[in-house]
Order: C-alpha cells, then sequence, then structure tokens
C-alpha cells in the first residue's frame, strides 16, 4: 500500500570484497546471492530508480553516497528501461518505509524480484574515497557466509570494463516508435540509435515534435539512413567506446551523408572515435547530477547529469588533459571541442564547424538530475530544421 510501510525486510550477512582485497562487512538485502561487476559510485541524492534502470549501468555495482536510500519505493512511471542493468547495490542505509503516494513495491522488493544482490555498509564513504584515490575496479558481493580471500580470487577472474562491448547486449532487439504527445505535431523524423538508451531521451525529443525511430546498436549505417530521418541521435550506452567498432563505422556512414547528428554519453565517444579522436578510461568516471560543465561558446556553465567512465581524449593525444581550444582536422571537415568539464578538463563535447554534427558527454534528458542542458535537444532540432524537415 503506498505511503504504508514496506514490507518487512529480511536481513542476512553479507560481504563486499574489492580486486584490490579491501572487504566490507554488513548487511544483506535484495537478492539473497553473489554478484561481480565494476564497482563505482553516484553522487545523486535523488533518482535511485532512473539510476538502477540506466543501462549505462550495465555489469556495474553502484554504491549511493547519499547515506538513506529508498524512502519513495519503486513505481511504475520512472523506470528508464525494461529492467534493473546494475549488477549490485551498495547503501549506507536501505529505507524500512516506503513514503510516496506513488510508490508500488520497496526497494528491497523491487531488488528481490529482479535478483538484483544488495548490501547495506556503514562505510559508504570510505568505500568512495577509496575509489577515488585507487580507482574503479572489479567486485563482488555475496551473501554470508562467504570467505573473502575465495571470492577475491573470483573477482580477479570476472570481467574487466576496459574492452567490453555492452551497447548491443542492452540494446533494443527491434526498432520501434515514440510518437510526440497528443496535440503536437510531427516537425521531424529522428533515427535513434539505442546504445543503451534511457525512456526519457525519445521522449524529450517527442515533446519537441520529433517522430523517434528507435533502431537496435548494431544498426549499420544505410538501415539507419533508410529510415529517412531528418537528424541521427546516437545514445548513452555502457561498455569501452573502442570496443563498438560497428557504431563508429555507422556514424561515419552518417556522417559522410551530411544528415544532422547529435550524440550523447557514449554517442559522445562514438562521434569522437568516427572523427579521429581516442578515447580512454577516466580512474573513477563522472557519475552523478552535480557535475559543471563550461560551454566554450558562451561561457555558460551548466550543472549537468552525468554517467561515464569513459572519456574522448584531447585532439593531438590518447590521454587526458587540457582541451585545445583550436579546430582540428577531421575527415569531415573542421571540428572543436565544445565543452569542458571544470572540475578536472575532461573534453564534454565536439562540434564540427563545416557540418551539422555536435555531441554532449552529459545527459540533457535530466533523468535523475537537473535541466541546464535541456537545450541541447533544441539545437538539434534548430539543425534539422536547417537542413529541412518533414512536414506533419
Amino acid at each position: 500500500m503506498a505511503g504504508a510501510p514496506g514490507a518487512a525486510q529480511r536481513a542476512w550477512p553479507a560481504v563486499l570484497v574489492l580486486e584490490d582485497g579491501t572487504t566490507f562487512h554488513g548487511t544483506g538485502f535484495g537478492a539473497h546471492g553473489e554478484t561481480f561487476g565494476e564497482m563505482v559510485f553516484n553522487t545523486g541524492m535523488t533518482g535511485y530508480q532512473e539510476t538502477l534502470t540506466d543501462p549505462s549501468y550495465c555489469r556495474q555495482i553502484v554504491a549511493m553516497t547519499a547515506p538513506h536510500i529508498g524512502n519513495t519505493g519503486v513505481n511504475d512511471e520512472d523506470p528508464e528501461s525494461r529492467r534493473i542493468w546494475v549488477s549490485g547495490y551498495v547503501v549506507r542505509e536501505p529505507s524500512r518505509i516506503t513514503s510516496s503516494w506513488r510508490a508500488r513495491r520497496s526497494l528491497d522488493e523491487e531488488l528481490a524480484a529482479q535478483g538484483v544482490p544488495g548490501i547495506a555498509i556503514t562505510g559508504t564513504r570510505a568505500l568512495t574515497r577509496r575509489l577515488r584515490d585507487r580507482g574503479v575496479m572489479r567486485a563482488a558481493i555475496s551473501a554470508g557466509p562467504a570467505d573473502p580471500e575465495e571470492l577475491l580470487q573470483r573477482v580477479l577472474a570476472s570481467p574487466q570494463m576496459a574492452g567490453a562491448d555492452l551497447a548491443r547486449e542492452v540494446s533494443t532487439r527491434e526498432p520501434y516508435q515514440v510518437r510526440p504527445p497528443q496535440g503536437v505535431d510531427i516537425r521531424y523524423r529522428v533515427a535513434a540509435v539505442d546504445l543503451g538508451i534511457k525512456a526519457a531521451t525519445p521522449a524529450a525529443m517527442a515533446a519537441r515534435g520529433c517522430l523517434v525511430q528507435v533502431l537496435p546498436a548494431m544498426s549499420a549505417g544505410a538501415e539507419i539512413l533508410a529510415v529517412g530521418p531528418d537528424g541521427v541521435f546516437f545514445s548513452n550506452g555502457p561498455g569501452d567506446p573502442a570496443a563498438a567498432e560497428y557504431a563508429v563505422a555507422a556514424m561515419r556512414e552518417v556522417l559522410a551523408a551530411s544528415v544532422p547528428v547529435f550524440g550523447i554519453c557514449l554517442g559522445s565517444q562514438i562521434l569522437g572515435r568516427a572523427l579521429g579522436l581516442g578515447t580512454y578510461k577516466l580512474r573513477f568516471g563522472h557519475r552523478g547530477v552535480n557535475q559543471p560543465v563550461k560551454d566554450l561558446a558562451t561561457g555558460r556553465v551548466q550543472i549537468t547529469s552525468h554517467n561515464h567512465g569513459f572519456a574522448v581524449a584531447p585532439p593531438g593525444g590518447d590521454a587526458a588533459g587540457a582541451a585545445p581550444l583550436a579546430p582540428f582536422d577531421t575527415p569531415f571537415g573542421r571540428a572543436q571541442v565544445s565543452h569542458v568539464n571544470l572540475n578536472d578538463g575532461v573534453v564534454e563535447g565536439i562540434r564540427l564547424l563545416d557540418a551539422s554534427a555536435f555531441s554532449v558527454q552529459f545527459h540533457p534528458e535530466a533523468a535523475p538530475g537537473p535541466h541546464d542542458a535541456a537545450g541541447e535537444f533544441d539545437a538539434f532540432c534548430a539543425l534539422m530544421e536547417g537542413e529541412g524537415h518533414a512536414q506533419a
């Protein structure tokens, strides 16, 4: 019953083991079992349901830095995809009470129903500091009793995120459409390549008059262009962009066809690689809703939502560093770094100067997160407007 205390939470001993041997003992919740994945942390204080269902978290164990998670339970309106994608969930204190009229289930019940183990530990701050100092690493959650040494050996044998091609794993298998809401005319036709798309993204475009045809990650350039789009969108998603060469090849075909392009998150990294830039793995990534990003053209600073562990290398190198502001040459004309992260200087956006294409590393759909960057969708529509577009 919404607003009433949730079902009594079960409790059992559990252990979290990192690949450097660091061990945290705590209390299990959600599914009773064992899971492996890359250990990362998220600094958002709200939006845990959107975080859990974000496909970009595929094969990752997520720790929340906010201390109290689960207060508003789980509803049927906020999921960003068809399932929970995180491999495991780490919190300081899972809420024992669900307090929202929208709630249908408790967080504990939802994790259990979808087979996702969770662990409550008092050391979420220590865990986060460890990951910031040493970098993200593989980990495991196991219901007790568990031998940490034996579990560590299995963590060390588990897959790494570098080199992982996960976009095809999370993507839709069949194309589908997202239409504008009632009363909104169709102004543009968008082909959206689903590398791990969140439901809020095509909804944001549809609200602006886009008829969005969502296509599988493996779609070739010819298949994308066969939709007859006014613009092509490459979505967020999980894994190493260097392993998604099929998406890079498709991006190059679309760019060669001079169709407007917009990419976010993994889609931004795919654009970077299509232009000849490198990508690299960040030490602990950007995951949260409070990342300051500067638009270099206007000087405006936006507070943005992020979820990525890889980034585009600055022009002229494959390592992190201050992003050169001067235009650089690509096979598709001149390009320029358009945005940078004010915390660490990471490239946060790319813009082609001689073609209608741009990308941002952050999430303008803001699910969850602030709405500072929602105008990026308007910029995409303006590109399509300039190229000629579908009539209602």
